[in-house]
C-alpha cells in the first residue's frame, strides 16, 4: 500500500472536520441539496465529457495506482535485468524459459525472447504496450483533473441557486443568515472534492505513470542489450542512469564463473 497517499487523505480530512468542530456540529455543515448539486452534478458533467468506461476505469486505476505502491524500484530492476542478461550469456536466450518474475512487462519481454522472435518484433510489441499503458494513465489522469475542474463550478452553481432563494426570502430579515451559509455550503463541497480527493488523485496518477514508464523504457533497453549479447557489467553501467548516484552501489551482477 501506498501509506503516503492514505495518511495524506485521512489527514486532509481530519484536518477539515476538526476544524468544522471548533465552533460547530458536522450537522451545521450539512446540506443534502446543496451535496446533491455537486455531486451529482460533478458526476453528470464527467459522464458528459468521458465515456462510462472511461470513468470506471479511471476509478479503478486510481484505487489500484494511487492507493497501492506495487511500482518495481529501478534498482531492483536493474540487479534482475543484470541476472537475466548472465543466464543468457551462460544458456542462451533459452535459459530464460523458467524465469518467472512479478513484473508484467518483464515477464511478457522474456516470454517474448523466448519463444525466438527477433528484436524487432520484441522491441515492437513493448513499445506498443508502453504507449497502451500511458494512455490508459493519461485518460485516468483527465477524468480526476476533469472532476476537479467540475466540483468547484458546480458548488457555485449551487450557492447561487442557495442566494435566489435566499433573496425571495427578504422579508423575514432572521432568515437571511442561516441562509446564506447554507448557500455557502455548496462551495465548501465542491472545493473540498477537488483540492482534497481529484486533484491530488490526479497528481499521484500523473506521477505513477511516469514511474511506469521510466521502469517499461529501462526493461525495453534492457532486454535489447540482452538479445544483442550485450556484457552485463557494461550493459548495467548504461542502465545506472535510471537511479541516482547513491543507488549504484551493488548494481553491478557477479562476474561469470
Amino acid at each position: 500500500m501506498d501509506i503516503l497517499t492514505l495518511v495524506g487523505l485521512v489527514a486532509g480530512v481530519l484536518i477539515v472536520i476538526l476544524a468544522m468542530l471548533a465552533n460547530a456540529s458536522l450537522l451545521t455543515f450539512l446540506n443534502l441539496p446543496g451535496l446533491a448539486i455537486v455531486l451529482g452534478g460533478t458526476f453528470a458533467v464527467t459522464l458528459i465529457k468521458f465515456r462510462m468506461a472511461s470513468v470506471m476505469s479511471a476509478f479503478r486505476m486510481a484505487m489500484s495506482a494511487a492507493f497501492t505502491d506495487r511500482m518495481a524500484r529501478p534498482a531492483e530492476l536493474i540487479r534482475e535485468v543484470g541476472t537475466l542478461a548472465m543466464v543468457v550469456r551462460k544458456e542462451g536466450t533459452l535459459g530464460l524459459e523458467n524465469h518467472q518474475t512479478d513484473n508484467e512487462f518483464l515477464q511478457k519481454a522474456i516470454n517474448l525472447c523466448v519463444d525466438g522472435h527477433p528484436p524487432e518484433l520484441v522491441e515492437e510489441a513493448l513499445a506498443q504496450e508502453t504507449q497502451q499503458t500511458a494512455e490508459r494513465y493519461e485518460v485516468a489522469e483527465r477524468v480526476f483533473r476533469g472532476i476537479g475542474e467540475s466540483a468547484p463550478a458546480l458548488g457555485m452553481l449551487g450557492t447561487l441557486v442557495g442566494l435566489v432563494q435566499m433573496l425571495n426570502t427578504l422579508d423575514d430579515p432572521g432568515s437571511i443568515g442561516p441562509a446564506m451559509a447554507v448557500a455557502l455550503l455548496t462551495t465548501l463541497y465542491g472545493a473540498f472534492i477537488a483540492q482534497m480527493i481529484a486533484l491530488p488523485l490526479a497528481d499521484k496518477l500523473q506521477l505513477k505513470a511516469e514511474d511506469e514508464a521510466r521502469n517499461q523504457v529501462l526493461i525495453i533497453t534492457s532486454i535489447k542489450n540482452i538479445m544483442r549479447g550485450e556484457n552485463p557489467r557494461v550493459m548495467t553501467e548504461l542502465l545506472s542512469s535510471f537511479v541516482t548516484p547513491e543507488q549504484r552501489t551493488g548494481l553491478a551482477p557477479e562476474r561469470e564463473a
